[in-house]
């Protein structure tokens, strides 16, 4: 064996080590793809159903919500109801109990003596004890 016929084989044995060398390299970046292709299977699987169950919680929510909406048109009416009913009942019996109060205050003013004269004769009273009330003949006007 001649000196470049070593050489050649030296230079081949080098070479071989050098590709097993990086070989081992991409082998392992192999099973690294290979993790990741059965985690993102494993995420795939584990996706779909809970896409499915969150589309589900979706509907259910919506259809509650139609119902709450129902109950608050429901309870909107009912409120309108109570209010006109309200003011039905304070424009029925309200009238007749102002005129009533009148009737009475009238009434008790004939029995106990009273006269209409003493209405300007009280105003004259709170006048000289509180100063003139407005609309009296007692008032300064400009």
């Amino acid at each position: 064996m001649t000196g470049g016929e070593i050489a050649g084989l030296l230079a081949a044995g080098v070479f071989a080590v050098l590709v097993l060398l990086l070989a081992v390299p991409i082998l392992k970046l192999g099973k690294v793809f290979d993790e990741l292709r059965l985690t993102i299977r494993s995420l795939n699987n584990e996706t779909v159903p809970l896409i499915d169950e969150v589309t589900r919680t979706v509907s259910t929510t919506n259809s509650q919500l139609e119902k709450v909406d129902g109950i608050t048109t429901n309870v909107s009416d009912a409120s309108a109801n109570v209010s006109a009913l309200s003011s039905l009942v304070a424009s029925t019996v309200g009238q007749p109990l102002i005129k009533v109060a009148a009737f009475s205050h009238g009434m008790r003013r004939a029995f106990t003596g009273g006269t209409a004269a003493e209405g300007p004769e009280r105003a004259g009273r709170f006048a000289a004890e509180n100063g003139p009330v407005p609309g009296t003949p007692g008032e300064d006007r400009p």
